[in-house]
């Protein structure tokens, strides 16, 4: 069973409603809302208005958005009316929990049609304003706007950004912020330049306390995480699992190669303190677990380590220490559950994926405050972690692909996570394990999402 379902927040459903002009981080944040509530198992989805303008007019420029543009304000609106129509769709006919409804909701009016039609269905609207007037923030969005929007797609980026400024002004013109003493009756939060100043207004249940408090440690700003899983163990050269065993032959060379990786992928976002000469000029901190095996391949790292015992590896209880053949042999009837369920089953005195995503949750709220963290952990975690990332399903979870002597680079943009994997030229062996077999090591005819996983390519 989920975690939470709309049995466990006694029927609350909410919707989520945008609130903010353009380049302010709207979708960023809901789609990092949607993550995070899904990674948690709560049913949530997130209605982009904008997707079902573009289904009507796909590359518009900023007349389009004019607000006496006639022809442009019908279009705008319908698009708001197909999308509230799937989000009621969402929660009547999916059991949704949380729905978010990503656009810039920038009026008076607006905001207060989507109220009236959220309490004739009994949804809790909840309204998150995201405000700033900080002008390196706003230009670091348009930038991010430029490459990524689905408006912009083949356009040359100079122009495209002219465009999305001159958009930005059309709606500053009849934009109507969010006040306390104007909507002291609604729910809403406001941020005020990311988390400058947060202005929280009537939160009364449980969830929307969770999202406020999610959104409350967001970061927006564009920045890149940093994933690498221990070099080789000897466990893992024996096909062992768990454990607290020490690195190999290889795995200390992978050790010893790391700086040079991060070094180079570092220099690569051409980081203004960035001094060759000293590689601790670079602000990086390098998470691990409090086992060996990650603590000693981060050794040769020249910067700031902070040990976790939330990142320690998924617990295998009674398994600690045996292979995958010893477990089959000595526990078929849990070898078969585990490969039926991988998320749901928990090891015989010690850990399910569903145990290690809870108590993984306050990694992952340091991780949304922080920048420039390089996380070296195990398998299992690091799959944990890349599926929030990437809003991976949680039945998929378990089962990608997470190769030894790999850096992952994750860039978390407004309409994507770009996904860069820079491989060290040091063997290691593999320790994935198809469904169906006790053998260690990847089958040739994976299907097409394992393979876009194994290459990095993003699955949405």
């Amino acid at each position: 069973m989920p975690v939470y379902t709309v049995s466990h927040v006694s029927n609350i459903r909410i919707c989520v409603v945008m609130v903010g002009l353009p380049a302010r981080g709207k979708s960023f944040i809901s789609q990092r809302i949607v993550r995070y509530l899904s990674w948690l198992s709560i049913k949530a989805k997130s209605f982009n208005v904008g997707n079902y303008r573009r289904e009507k007019k796909s590359h518009p420029n900023a007349e389009f958005f004019d607000s006496h543009n006639e022809d442009g304000l019908k279009i705008r609106k319908e698009a708001a009316v197909e999308a509230v129509k799937d989000m009621m769709k969402f929660f009547q006919d999916e059991l949704g929990v949380v729905a978010i409804l990503d656009a810039t909701n920038s009026t008076k009016e607006r905001r207060d049609w989507i109220l009236k039609l959220c309490r004739e269905n009994s949804i809790e609207p909840m309204f998150l304003e995201s405000w700033c007037d900080d002008d390196s923030i706003i230009t670091k969005n348009i930038m991010d706007v430029k490459t990524s929007s689905p408006d912009y797609l083949g356009q040359d980026p100079e122009l495209a950004a002219k465009d999305f400024i001159k958009r930005i002004s059309k709606y500053k013109e009849t934009y109507e912020p969010l006040e306390v003493e104007t909507n002291k009756d609604l729910t809403f939060i406001k941020l005020i330049n990311v988390s400058e100043q947060v202005i929280i207004n009537k939160i009364e249940t449980y969830l929307e306390s969770r999202i406020v408090y999610y959104v409350m440690n967001l970061h927006i700003k564009p920045r890149s995480i940093y994933l690498s899983r221990h070099g080789e163990s000897m466990y893992n050269l024996e096909g062992k699992i768990g454990g607290d065993a020490d690195l190999s032959e290889r795995g200390w060379k992978y050790a010893q190669k790391l700086p040079e990786l991060v070094k180079k992928v570092l220099k690569s976002e051409e980081h203004d303190d960035y001094d060759d000469d000293d590689d601790t000029d670079i602000k990086l901190t390098v998470w691990t677990s409090t086992l060996k095996r990650t603590q000693q391949t981060a050794s040769y790292l020249p910067y700031d380590k902070l040990q976790w015992k939330a990142l320690d590896e998924l617990d295998a209880g009674a398994c600690d220490g045996l292979t995958y053949e010893e477990i089959e042999l000595q526990f078929p009837q849990d070898f078969k559950e585990r490969d039926e369920n991988k998320y749901e089953y928990r090891y015989r005195g010690g850990e399910s994926y569903r145990d290690v995503v809870i108590r993984l949750e306050p990694i992952i709220m340091e991780l949304e405050l922080q920048e420039n963290i390089l996380i070296i952990t195990h398998q299992a975690i690091l799959r944990c972690i890349y599926a929030y990332f990437m809003n991976i399903p949680q039945e998929e979870s378990p089962w990608m692909s997470i190769p030894l002597h790999t850096l992952i680079k994750l860039e978390p943009r407004a309409f994507k996570t770009i996904v860069e994997r820079i491989k060290a030229d040091i063997p290691a062996v593999s320790t994935y394990k198809e469904k169906g077999t006790s053998q260690l090591g990847e089958i040739e005819d994976i299907n097409n999402k394992s393979k876009n996983l194994i290459t990095g390519a993003p699955l949405r």
